[in-house]
């Protein structure tokens, strides 16, 4: 124990020194607001849009799969998944972060999270979590009522998801069924019913979101074996490109079936080459040793989903 205090000690001088690896912006806009709303809107991770991002992309895919939805309809939906996103995304940070304020504290990556620094306590941050709810449930309210279960139910995987890297080397799966939970969601907002498209489009999202949140975790490998926190990342250490590139490859492998299933016309097909190459650059150019070259690469997931949107819009042209 003493051992980790000072391995801890000599991560935050590292931290102050600016040779510690983070991925915390405190410039910007979000340097330019007061220290109390600067805490806020880095609790809700709003320097960092990317999860936000990548929240609505499979969302976006949801919509986007089906055919017969109206056009009009279709750029309602996309703005409502759009601002619940955000929301969302922000709602689960903070849950994130009211569990693992004690764990956010000895990883170099997190010690400066809001919760951890002690700039926000618990009962600023549970009042700010109700506002994010209520906000969510108001754009709930405005889709289909069989959404409103599903809501309810992604609820439970947001509130679960924290607790996965206790109990589990996969947290990383776990985060894959709360993030990827756009896609079915975004589908039944668009059709009302679940099908095999549903089933197809979420297996992807779930997929896709495995392979770049193991991405993401390998930023973390050694301050995670130090304070005992299980991950994906840490498991798939060995075979790092081996398991992301097979992800990412399975993620292909079921939007293309649901792209069959929807009968999207065969403009699909070759938009769909892109994403892949995408992904494909991404397995060639990971180094799990190079915690900034994985979040590069993480991030660069936004251009990889815009492009798998792109195709499935490309499905809908005449063929």
């Amino acid at each position: 124990m003493e051992a980790l205090r000072c391995q801890t000690g000599r991560r935050g001088a590292r931290a102050k020194q600016g040779l510690t690896h983070t991925d915390i912006v405190s410039g910007g806009w979000v340097g330019r607001l007061s220290p109390k709303w600067r805490a806020y809107a880095l609790l809700a991770r709003l320097d960092r849009p990317i999860g936000s991002w990548l929240l609505f992309l499979p969302g976006l895919w949801g919509i986007l799969l089906p055919h017969g939805v109206p056009p009009t309809a279709r750029l309602r939906l996309i703005l409502l998944f759009a601002i619940g996103s955000v929301v969302m995304r922000s709602a689960g940070c903070v849950v994130n972060d009211m569990w693992d304020r004690d764990i956010d504290r000895q990883v170099a990556r997190t010690a400066g999270r809001p919760l951890a620094s002690g700039a926000l306590g618990m009962g600023e941050a549970a009042a700010f979590l109700c506002l994010l709810l209520l906000t969510g449930l108001v754009v709930l309210l405005c889709l289909r009522p069989l959404c409103w279960a599903l809501g309810v139910a992604s609820l439970l995987l947001v509130a679960l998801y924290p607790l996965a890297k206790r109990i589990t080397w996969w947290p990383q799966l776990m985060m894959g069924f709360t993030f990827g939970f756009g896609a079915p969601m975004g589908y039944v907002a668009a059709t009302g019913r679940i099908d095999a498209g549903f089933a197809l489009i979420y297996a992807a999202a779930i997929l896709w979101d495995l392979g770049f949140d193991t991405v993401y975790g390998f930023q973390d490998m050694r301050d995670d074996a130090l304070v005992g926190v299980k991950s994906t990342s840490r498991m798939m250490a060995g075979v790092p490109r081996r398991f992301v590139g097979a992800c990412y490859a399975l993620a292909l492998l079921c939007l293309g079936a649901a792209g069959t299933v929807a009968h999207l016309s065969w403009p699909f097909w070759p938009a769909l080459l892109l994403p892949a190459a995408l992904l494909a650059r991404q397995v060639m150019r990971l180094d799990k040793d190079d915690a900034a070259a994985c979040l590069r690469l993480f991030r660069a997931n936004r251009e990889v989903g815009l492009a798998i949107g792109l195709a499935l819009a490309a499905g809908h042209l005449p063929g």
